[in-house]
């Protein structure tokens, strides 16, 4: 069934003719699901929690889990809809996206406070269980940091036979959130040479003092709808920048330096991760203002 079958539309009148006929009074008697259950599919949900042992804290780190690649899915989104108006030319538009994007990250650090109990001790009642299973592995992560500019070839193999594969493949290859900004600064009668505009957009991103120049720029002479777009991708890269070095405090909290699930030496691969800096140029260019 569809999910415009399953929920059905009404209207501000027949909102307020039910609320008069019942008093004021909300109704409680439907022919079948609940119109809630129906649009959030409530029952989908709460399906998902399956633990695979009785570990008191495993419920605990399953569900914070899902929440988190619920809040990539949403952050994935919104930058995905700053992208396509940074290439219209849409710049406040834009702003308005990744300033969406900053407090859906602020909530999706705060879910890590549910897992700030969990001691080495409480993991591992329950690790073993977990296989070769990674956060290394979360295709919906890999697509934030592939459209914020953080790109390895290497990062797309776990994901040859996964069905989140080609739209990973599709971003990698894709002019990246940044990509687009610099593109956008250009239009906008900034000076900048053809290597940052036509470069592989699936390398590496390496910053270029032209593109710190424009953002001085920017800051010193306007305009305006591009300095409140600098401030939000700003926003975007500290939230980002948070989460990353929360996941590094927890790692650090529950297995010290332990190899990780998914083969990799754990701390130290997540701790070489964070020096990628997201939009490097947009902090560089402080220096300068």
């Amino acid at each position: 069934m569809r999910q415009t079958e399953r929920v059905r539309p009404t209207s501000d009148l027949e909102r307020a003719e039910r609320a008069r006929a019942g008093g004021g009074t909300p109704t409680l008697d439907f022919e079948r699901e609940t119109p809630y259950d129906a649009y959030v599919r409530t029952g989908v949900l709460h399906s998902l929690q399956r633990p695979l042992s009785d570990a008191p804290g495993e419920m605990s780190f399953l569900v914070v889990t899902q929440v988190m690649e619920l809040y990539f899915h949403l952050v994935a989104h919104e930058l995905g809809a700053a992208q396509e108006s940074l290439r219209a030319g849409r710049s406040d538009e834009a702003a308005g996206a990744l300033r969406r994007t900053a407090l859906h990250l602020e909530a999706l650090n705060a879910a890590w406070r549910g897992l700030r109990w969990m001691a080495p001790s409480d993991f591992n009642r329950f690790r073993d269980l977990l296989g070769e299973a990674s956060g290394l592995q979360s295709g919906m992560y890999r697509l934030v940091e592939f459209r914020l500019g953080l790109k390895s070839e290497a990062l797309l193999r776990p994901f040859r036979r996964s069905p989140s594969g080609a739209a990973l493949r599709r971003a990698f290859a894709e002019p990246s959130l940044w990509d687009d900004t610099v593109a956008l600064l250009a239009r906008r009668g900034h000076d900048l040479p053809d290597e940052v505009l036509h470069r592989d957009p699936r390398a590496a991103y390496e910053p270029h003092e032209a593109v710190e120049r424009a953002w001085v720029a920017v800051y010193r002479d306007g305009p305006d709808d591009l300095r409140r777009l600098g401030d939000a991708l700003a926003e975007v890269s500290e939230g980002f920048g948070d989460w990353r070095h929360q996941h590094v405090a927890a790692v650090r909290r529950t297995m010290g330096a332990k190899p990780g699930s998914g083969g990799s030496n754990g701390l130290a691969w997540l701790e070489r991760g964070m020096a990628r800096v997201v939009f490097p140029e947009l902090w560089s260019a402080r220096t300068h203002m």
